[in-house]
Parts: structure tokens; C-alpha cells; sequence
């Protein structure tokens, strides 16, 4: 049965403007008083990645994964006009001036809030990811615990 009142996304992108407007839609959905659940995949699990993650055995593929996706946050380009992190520096500095929370300060948001937020573990296992390499506080589920929650949603986002 649908609840009107749960919406779901789905992070696929590891650029900042993306993961900043992923989170101020889940964001403004619980202030809302919506159940949240927030799927990171993929690139998206580049957000959630802690900035010095603990060293373990990967595969050669899956240590270039790991060295060529940003490890948290602040270290995420722009989707257009990076030019090499300049443009991630421009926006960040844009939204201090315009007062708007940071990609960090709305995550920590969303964690009072309540989101729910789940890390793929198929995702993991081809980049090599561990838990210990992601933030504290997340879910770590197959696509199916995602579909479940996505079964109950009216809303349903791919970003």
C-alpha cells in the first residue's frame, strides 16, 4: 500500500551540486513530516565515504576506483564546469554568501531529521568498499530492501 507521505531517492552522481540538491529535497520532504529514505549507489557512494578511509586489500580495479572517486564531501567536483575543483570552490563559496547550508551541514540535517540512509552493497562490492570506509549511521542494503521502500513511496527520485 502507498504512503503519501514517504518519498525515496536514489544517488547515483558523486558531483556536489547533485548530492546538495539530493539533500535539501530529502531535507525539505522530513521537515515535511515525510519519511525519507535516501539509496546511495555508485558514484553516490563517494559522498558518503569518509575522508581518510581505513587501507585493506582490494583488487587492482577497485584501487583505481577508490583512488579516482573523491573521499567525502569536500572533495566533490562540479557536473559542469569543475575546471580541476575551481568550480566546486565557486559554488561552495556562492552558497556561504547566499547563507545556504553546505553539502556537510545538510547531511548532518538529514541525520537529526531521521533520513534513512542506505549504502548499496552490491556498489561496495565492485568498488572495493568496506563499512569502515563509509560514515557512521547508514544502512547497508541490497537493491530489493531499497525497492521495498521504494513500493510504499509516491515519490520516487533518481539524481
Amino acid at each position: 500500500m502507498m504512503d503519501t507521505h514517504k518519498k525515496t531517492l536514489i544517488v547515483f552522481s558523486g558531483d556536489l551540486d547533485r548530492a546538495v540538491a539530493a539533500f535539501i529535497i530529502a531535507n525539505g520532504a522530513a521537515a515535511m513530516g515525510d519519511e525519507v529514505t535516501m539509496f546511495f549507489t555508485f558514484w553516490g557512494l563517494s559522498i558518503l565515504r569518509k575522508p581518510h578511509p581505513p587501507s585493506h586489500k582490494r583488487s587492482f580495479l577497485q584501487s583505481l576506483f577508490g583512488r579516482m572517486m573523491a573521499s567525502g564531501p569536500k572533495q566533490l567536483g562540479i557536473s559542469k564546469m569543475n575546471f580541476g575543483g575551481l568550480g566546486a570552490a565557486m559554488l561552495r563559496r556562492v552558497m556561504q554568501q547566499q547563507n545556504a547550508s553546505s553539502l556537510e551541514e545538510l547531511m548532518t540535517t538529514a541525520k537529526e531529521q531521521g533520513i534513512k540512509m542506505l549504502a548499496c552493497t552490491m556498489s561496495m562490492d565492485v568498488m572495493g568498499f568496506r563499512p569502515e570506509d563509509l560514515i557512521d549511521g547508514l544502512d547497508f542494503v541490497g537493491v530489493a530492501s531499497y525497492l521495498a521502500e521504494a513500493d510504499e513511496a509516491n515519490v520516487n527520485l533518481f539524481v
